[in-house]
């Protein structure tokens, strides 16, 4: 199976620069291998022609949906109290902030502290949260704000970073993409990376965006605004 890895970006109508789709076009060109739709507070046809329309840009099989119902697909994220789907979906993912279960993936979260959810903690950091996952693949969710990060956490062995803020917020959220995902690619190719290195390879579509070639390169996260080198993010 498939899990998510690489740049995994998380939706947040309320929060991006334009529109939730506009966006995440844009990350996807900067290298986001997966998408999670929340915005579970929409009713049920405004949430699936948004669906809809994601599945259209994000690569095939990649648009994962927040909650139980696929909408029209078949892979879920569930929130750590969520039933099971019933049936006909491939992928379930939760999000977790202790030991894992019964999933095909987890969040683990917050890694570190976020502006998105002020108060929420406290952080677990990479390597506890890495402990935690033991064999489970899983993406480092909260305050993932700069390629260093997303660096640290492919070292200890996240299959992925899950990343909302540093995205949605961004004014270039392509450029943004581009440097969370060269960071990551730095620390899965690192002297200290532990496990998860077949399951991203896998997981990680080819690049199309305009940006690739450099990973490592730059440890700076660029949000797309000048004087501000990283945002808080989840």
């Amino acid at each position: 199976m498939v899990t998510p890895g690489g740049l995994v970006v998380l939706t947040d109508r309320r929060l991006a620069a334009g529109s939730v789709v506009e966006v995440v076009r844009a990350a996807v060109r900067g290298g986001a291998s997966w998408v999670i739709l929340r915005e579970r507070d929409l009713p049920y046809e405004p949430r699936l022609r948004l669906a809809t329309e994601l599945r259209d840009v994000v690569p095939a099989g990649r648009l994962i949906v927040a909650g139980p119902d696929p909408l029209g697909g078949d892979a879920v994220h569930l929130a750590e109290r969520d039933p099971l789907p019933t049936g006909g979906v491939r992928l379930v993912g939760r999000s977790r902030h202790g030991r894992l279960s019964d999933e095909d993936y987890a969040t683990l979260s917050p890694i570190w502290l976020t502006e998105t959810k002020p108060g929420y903690g406290p952080a677990l950091g990479p390597a506890a949260a890495a402990r935690l996952a033991g064999g489970v693949p899983w993406l480092a969710l909260g305050g993932i704000d700069s390629a260093a990060r997303a660096a640290e956490c492919a070292a200890v062995g996240a299959a992925g970073v899950a990343v909302l803020g540093a995205i949605m917020r961004s004014g270039d959220p392509e450029r943004t993409a581009a440097e969370l995902t060269e960071g990551f690619a730095s620390g899965v190719a690192g002297p200290g990376r532990s496990g998860c290195d077949s399951l991203v390879d896998a997981a990680a579509p080819p690049r199309v965006g305009r940006l690739s070639g450099r990973a490592g390169k730059r440890l700076k996260l660029s949000t797309g605004s000048t004087g501000r080198r990283s945002v808080r993010s989840k």
